[in-house]
């Protein structure tokens, strides 16, 4: 992949960011960052900008840290229902089976029946 040389503003500091993503994406997560940023500070005033953006990174990493345990109990249960989906099937099928062995046995009793008379 290429690698793209992004430079963003992060309250009011520049950075160049190399990166394989999307530049309007790196601008897009630089923008959100900085307003994050701005807003603690603006809640804070008594914060620095990197006590600020310490608080910013805890933020995230919390919130990565959750997604990533949702995503994890998202696949556990799709995992869940797929079993329960095959173990359903095999149902259905043994199920198909014996209606199919109790018909063929229930024309095998009528012709012996529809015989007898």
């Amino acid at each position: 992949m290429n690698k793209n040389r992004v430079q963003v503003k992060i309250c009011g500091a520049s950075y160049t960011i190399i990166t394989n993503d999307d530049s309007e994406y790196v601008e897009n997560l630089a923008e959100l960052v900085s307003e994050e940023i701005r807003s603690c500070c603006n809640a804070n005033p008594s914060l620095s900008t990197t006590q600020a953006a310490v608080l910013v990174a805890l933020n995230q990493a919390d919130a990565c840290k959750k997604a990533s345990a949702s995503a994890d109990n998202l696949r556990a249960q799709i995992k869940d229902y797929l079993e329960e989906c095959a173990r359903s099937r095999m149902e259905v099928e043994v199920s198909r089976r014996e209606v199919e062995r109790l018909s063929r046995e229930n024309t095998e009793l009528r012709d012996k029946l529809s015989n007898r008379n």
